[in-house]
């Protein structure tokens, strides 16, 4: 079937029937139950001539389905109808200052591909770019990825960056000040567009909740960032620099952090200060906790008890959800207990710390959060 570039789809006449059909298209896209046309002209409050048309607009444009049958109580078994998930893809490339981090999403942000690659961590940002395009090619040659309906490759880098997406402003990770962005994305022949990491990871793990509730989100990688999300928005501040919850200062005169200055959450719960202090990986790490090493212990409990400072701070300016997120949050379920017992012991009005969480995405929650710019583009031109 012929897939219908987004252009074309939204560009036909009538704002009435577009606003109708993207309503039908939406409705399918929230619900999880079986729907039937008839189902749809209900909940919609749509005649069914109007549901039929619409329908076959939208199957005319590859967007629908149509699939399986209601369980018939007599009569004629009526046919199921669904958006197609994987009529668009959008990719999202994590970089950082030793890898690259590749995935491929659906429209329901549902991973379908995966790819990793080393790189040296001193690149001119020249050369970097031609890293991502050669590897972003391979990675969709490899893993057999339609580039008909590819949306968009959106990067994430773990600074701030200008408003126009075509700066870096800060990454003390990567130790790149104020950078231009060009070179990064000018040999990419797709639609691009930079972020900063820890804001994509953030409102990938919002829309994934569909609660809608105001949310916190504390990420945990080789740097530790954030974002917040009120009212279904990302508040990005008056600089682009909210919730660069890594900065603040959880020890006075503490460790030294990347930034250049001392105690931020940053020096004390980024895996880097595991990776230096012993040189193992995470999971040997974890490993050597369970079992009970000393100095891994002492460490790791010095860890938990800096986060609970970092989250108390957060839940006491915010008065919100806080969400642990990021690779290494997937290491933290069975600390969670205490890692609220901590936050508890600082906070003067809950007895609990019920409002911490974990994320619901885990090791793969940048690269999918960066895809997700470009799908929710998409699913606001339908």
């Amino acid at each position: 079937m012929e897939v219908k570039s987004v252009r074309e789809y939204t560009d036909a006449p009538g704002d009435r029937r577009r606003q109708t059909r993207s309503s039908v298209y939406h409705y399918l896209y929230e619900t999880r139950e079986f729907c039937t046309r008839q189902s749809l002209a209900q909940a919609l409050d749509l005649s069914l001539p109007t549901i039929y048309q619409n329908l076959t607009d939208l199957v005319d444009a590859g967007l629908v389905q149509y699939a399986g049958q209601s369980q018939s109580t007599g009569g004629r078994k009526a046919s199921g109808v669904s958006i197609v998930p994987d009529a668009r893809i959008a990719v999202g490339v994590a970089v950082t200052e030793n890898r690259l981090r590749f995935s491929a999403a659906d429209l329901r942000l549902r991973e379908i591909a995966y790819h990793k690659v080393a790189h040296t961590s001193r690149f001119q940002m020249e050369d970097l770019g031609d890293l991502v395009a050669q590897e972003l090619e391979r990675f969709l040659d490899d893993c057999g990825l339609d580039r008909g309906r590819l949306l968009g490759v959106c990067l994430t880098l773990p600074g701030v960056t200008n408003r126009a997406g075509t700066r870096l402003l800060s990454a003390p990770t990567m130790h790149l000040h104020d950078v231009d962005l060009e070179g990064l994305t000018s040999r990419i022949p797709y639609p691009t567009y930079v972020e900063n990491d820890a804001t994509c990871s953030g409102y990938a793990e919002w829309f994934m909740r569909g609660d809608r509730e105001n949310m916190a989100y504390l990420s945990l990688e080789n740097g530790v960032g954030g974002a917040f999300i009120t009212g279904g928005t990302l508040y990005a501040g008056d600089n682009r620099r909210s919730a660069e919850f890594g900065h603040m200062c959880v020890e006075a005169g503490g460790l030294p952090c990347a930034c250049g200055k001392w105690g931020c959450l940053e020096a004390y719960c980024s895996d880097w200060r595991i990776r230096d202090t012993f040189g193992v990986s995470l999971k040997e790490f974890f490993d050597g906790v369970k079992a009970g090493n000393p100095e891994y212990s002492a460490l790791w409990r010095d860890f938990l008890f800096h986060l609970a400072v970092g989250v108390g701070n957060i839940r006491m300016a915010l008065d919100c959800t806080v969400v642990l997120g990021g690779f290494m949050s997937q290491f933290l379920d069975p600390y969670l207990p205490m890692l609220r017992e901590f936050a508890a012991a600082n906070d003067p009005f809950e007895r609990r710390a019920d409002y911490l969480q974990l994320s619901v995405l885990r090791s793969h929650a940048v690269p999918l959060g960066a895809a997700l710019h470009f799908i929710q583009e998409f699913l606001d031109t339908v």
